[in-house]
């Protein structure tokens, strides 16, 4: 059996990075693609895994890199992760700035990877390749707004919209269209870079939360949609640590039955 090569979007760190160990660990082939090279190249040595260094939000980046993948093999499955949130603004006070950047990252970006892999999505599958998939990672921010998070929510409910929108472009073909929405995961960056480097206010966000989500979880659903049978599709999973009801809802402290 031909060995299957995904690309991974935003690999440097945090769920990407996850991802590229968790299929590298369940026999992929794959493709890092992240701004950040040096991290890139460390992964690649550590996890066998091959990398790109690109910015996808520049349409000049995401052309180097189809070119790259056509001239070195198949593509598989692309898995979009990459994306961001800047900082935590009320409407009225919001820097169109970060929300430019927010808009870029999170939904300008997923547009430019998809037109730009599907021809080759769709070669692989001509050569034999059976299915292809294309996974996207946005947040239960697209679901639900909440104050402080307009910039972002209205970013990932774009994705969101997207992804929706390319499942029904896509009928018809056997590409699987696949959203993981994950609630409150611990990454070493993604609170950090929201809050502008203030790394208390970052810890305070996790503060007394017993077990949230870590990258690995994220890349475990992941895995388990890429490798389940070619016929069956996760349209939409969301997962949240426990102790996260809901967006607004979030207990503090250990978790116990009430006996």
């Amino acid at each position: 059996m031909t060995t299957r090569r995904a690309v991974v979007t935003g690999a440097s760190s945090g769920i990407g990075e996850a991802v590229v160990r968790t299929l590298r660990g369940t026999g992929w082939d794959v493709v890092g693609v992240a701004r950040r090279a040096d991290r890139l190249d460390a992964l690649d040595a550590e996890v066998g895994s091959a990398s790109f260094a690109a910015d996808l939000s520049r349409e000049a980046d995401v052309a180097a890199l189809a070119a790259h993948l056509d001239a070195t093999g198949p593509v598989h499955a692309l898995v979009h992760v990459a994306g961001g949130a800047r900082g935590t603004d009320r409407v009225e006070d919001g820097n169109p700035a970060d929300w430019r950047w927010m808009f870029e990252v999170n939904v300008l970006s997923a547009q430019l990877v998809t037109a730009a892999l599907l021809p080759l999505l769709r070669a692989s599958i001509a050569d034999g390749g059976g299915h292809a998939d294309t996974l996207y990672v946005t947040s239960t921010a697209a679901q639900t707004a909440y104050p402080g998070g307009a910039g972002y929510n209205a970013a990932k409910a774009g994705e969101a919209m997207l992804v929706h929108a390319l499942r029904l472009e896509l009928n018809g073909e056997p590409i699987r269209v696949t959203e993981i929405a994950p609630g409150m995961v611990y990454t070493p960056e993604f609170t950090l870079n929201r809050l502008g480097g203030d790394r208390a206010g970052a810890e305070r966000v996790y503060d007394g939360v017993e077990a949230p989500l870590v990258a690995s979880d994220v890349a475990d659903v992941i895995a388990y949609a890429l490798n389940a049978p070619g016929h069956v599709n996760l349209d939409l999973v969301t997962m949240r640590p426990v102790a996260q009801s809901a967006q607004h809802l979030l207990a503090r402290g250990p978790l116990r039955p009430r006996i």
